[in-house]
């Protein structure tokens, strides 16, 4: 089953995102419980979470749309943190909970979705090639403080 995360899937989200990025360091606990209740509070940020049939949380999106002033005021989506339970991985799920995000954006009348990876693994570019994301449409620039 995929749905919108609930207040007590916070323990589940969180170590799945320590499994998409191991080496990053941890958030404090009680700053990333108050984050994680306001992504829960606001409309326009969606995380949605797939549990296993014992109602275990196994993959994890985080859907962000965004308002927009062109395309006739179209909103436009993000995609980010998409993670699936490291020993489930291969499986299909991943590509059922990406299904499950971009209907969701179209269900918010969103013109178009995207994201981006850091991965250089064929496979996980092969992936979101594979759920409907283009790597030629657009040009991606990333700055940091």
């Amino acid at each position: 089953m995929i749905r919108e995360a609930l207040p007590g899937d916070f323990a589940a989200v969180m170590g799945l995102y320590r499994q998409l990025h191991p080496a990053d360091a941890t958030t404090d606990p009680s700053q990333a419980r108050m984050i994680f209740d306001s992504i829960l509070r606001n409309p326009d940020l969606t995380l949605l979470v797939m549990e296993s049939a014992d109602g275990e949380v196994v993959a994890a999106t985080y859907l962000n749309i965004i308002p927009n002033l062109t395309r006739g005021g179209a909103s436009y989506a993000v995609i980010e943190n998409v993670v699936v339970e490291e020993t489930l991985r291969g499986t299909g799920l991943g590509k059922q909970i990406m299904a499950a995000t971009l209907q969701e954006a179209w269900d918010r009348g969103c013109y178009k979705a995207m994201l981006m990876t850091g991965s250089k693994t064929p496979a996980t570019h092969a992936f979101y090639r594979g759920c409907g994301f283009s790597p030629d449409a657009k040009t991606a620039y990333l700055a940091r403080p």
